[in-house]
């Protein structure tokens, strides 16, 4: 398991790597939190949020949340856990780019993960894991 201090600093390489513009209008900016999520439909514990874009009161900003990669990864070294992450955090900065597009269709990744939520929900109404 990676420390709450390499995980900042894999973040924060990854944060470098993208381009100026994806950081338009994010005033939160990207927040590491220790914290564990698991979704309110999670119906077994066994799914956990580990990004999260947010947006209230005026702000955006993106949030990882090292306890729940630490519950999905708990034995990655920094090289895997790098991997890991990008995705994570890529995924989490096309909501905001999206949201500041305006893209609210069916191709977009709200959709995308809409459909997966439901897909989860159906598997498990009729006992299927």
């Amino acid at each position: 398991m990676i420390d709450l201090e390499e995980y900042r600093q894999i973040i924060s390489e990854l944060m470098d790597e993208l381009p100026e513009e994806f950081y338009r209008e994010l005033s939160g900016g990207v927040i590491v939190s220790e914290a564990t999520v698991i979704p309110d439909y999670a119906k077994q514990g066994d799914l956990f949020t580990m990004g999260q874009y947010q947006f209230y009161a005026g702000m955006r900003q993106i949030v990882m949340y090292k306890g729940s990669f630490d519950r999905c990864y708990p034995h990655v070294g920094p090289e895997e856990a790098k991997e890991l992450l990008r995705g994570i955090l890529r995924h989490e900065f096309r909501h905001h780019l999206e949201y500041l597009g305006n893209v609210h269709n069916s191709s977009s990744l709200e959709a995308e993960d809409e459909r997966k939520k439901q897909a989860y929900l159906e598997r498990h109404s009729d006992g299927r894991n």
